[in-house]
């Protein structure tokens, strides 16, 4: 996503109900996973093919049982990961390493490392699994382009080239896939079959979009940027309407069983949207989590959200040789929110 560790300013915010303690609004935070390491985070991914959640953390992607919670691998020849994909079917993984602009394909079932792909562009970030075509699809910052591969063979078969900057990408698995422009502030559409971008959508008022969800039923685009969710049809790319989000999103995904969309926000809320119908959108809960977990994946099976952050201390007095400085992460604070809906 934007970046791996991003700036955070705020203050710690938790729960009271950190132990499983009751929510507002009908959310409760029900486990820490508590993680080794001090790297930053960027995407996650809740698998329910393989029942593993993989977390992306600095120089290494932690591998989680959901129904255990329990760590169960770690993989570690990766540098700077962004995100993780997986093809099931197959039997691996897609770890998308932006400083070296390659990915690191592992077996889903001993976690070995089975080689590395070089992308045909520069700092893979977002990364998807492209069921119709069974391909995987990095999502090129650098370079505004994506390259793809296919699943089974590792090869490199195409290379799309974008308008601007990519961000999160979906795939409606019927041939088509989304993907936001996120110095363009639109939505692209590509048609796998020809690899060709056939429609580019405006999300005005929405600027700088980074998470983006799907319902596949409804064809529903979801596009998360900050303060915002702007809600698209996904055959015309008009706008259906806006809602209001917590502050610095980076993430969103969709729960197709509640008909929840979800922005994950850095400022420490997780804000939840109810699909009343296809046209009819309100904000059901600004669920309280912490500061700095603005990246997320949700389990469709269990219904959970994931969302990783840690604990910062104060932000460094400007310098010149550091303009901008970040907060240090406190040692020994990552930790993995696991968010559940209250029944």
């Amino acid at each position: 996503m934007k970046k791996l560790i991003f700036i955070l300013t705020g203050i710690f915010l938790s729960l009271s109900g950190l132990n499983g303690q009751n929510a507002p609004n009908g959310y409760k935070i029900v486990q820490q996973i508590h993680l080794e390491g001090d790297g930053g985070w960027d995407y996650l991914n809740a698998d329910d093919a393989t029942g593993m959640l993989y977390v992306s953390h600095g120089k290494m992607v932690n591998v989680i049982d959901m129904t255990t919670g329990k760590s169960v691998a770690t993989i570690t020849d990766v540098n700077g990961v962004h995100g993780i994909a997986i093809a099931a079917e197959f039997n691996k993984g897609f770890i998308s390493n932006g400083p070296d602009s390659n990915v690191t394909v592992f077996n889903t079932k001993d976690y070995t490392v089975i080689k590395k792909v070089q992308v045909t562009g520069k700092n893979p970030d977002a990364i998807i699994f492209e069921p119709f075509t069974k391909t995987i699809i990095t999502w090129n910052g650098r370079s505004s382009n994506a390259t793809v591969i296919d699943a089974k063979t590792d090869e490199v078969i195409q290379t799309i080239p974008l308008a601007g900057k990519p961000e999160a990408a979906v795939s409606d698995g019927k041939g088509n896939v989304f993907v936001n422009i996120e110095d363009k502030s639109e939505v692209c559409m590509i048609n796998v079959k020809n690899w060709k971008v056939e429609q580019t959508w405006s999300i005005s008022p929405g600027e700088g979009p980074s998470g983006l969800a799907l319902d596949i039923i409804n064809h529903r685009l979801f596009s998360a940027t900050d303060k915002l969710m702007v809600v698209l049809d996904a055959e015309t790319g008009k706008v259906i309407t806006t809602v209001p989000t917590g502050g610095r999103v980076d993430g969103a995904g969709f729960d197709p069983g509640l008909k929840r969309a979800y922005s994950s926000c850095g400022e420490g809320v997780l804000t939840v949207v109810q699909e009343e119908n296809p046209n009819s959108f309100k904000v059901l809960a600004n669920v309280p989590t912490q500061a700095g977990a603005r990246t997320i994946s949700v389990s469709e099976k269990t219904h959970r959200i994931y969302l990783p952050t840690a604990e910062f201390g104060p932000t460094p007095e400007k310098t010149a040789d550091n303009p901008r400085p970040r907060p240090t992460m406190k040692p020994g604070t990552f930790t993995v929110l696991v968010v559940e809906p209250l029944k």
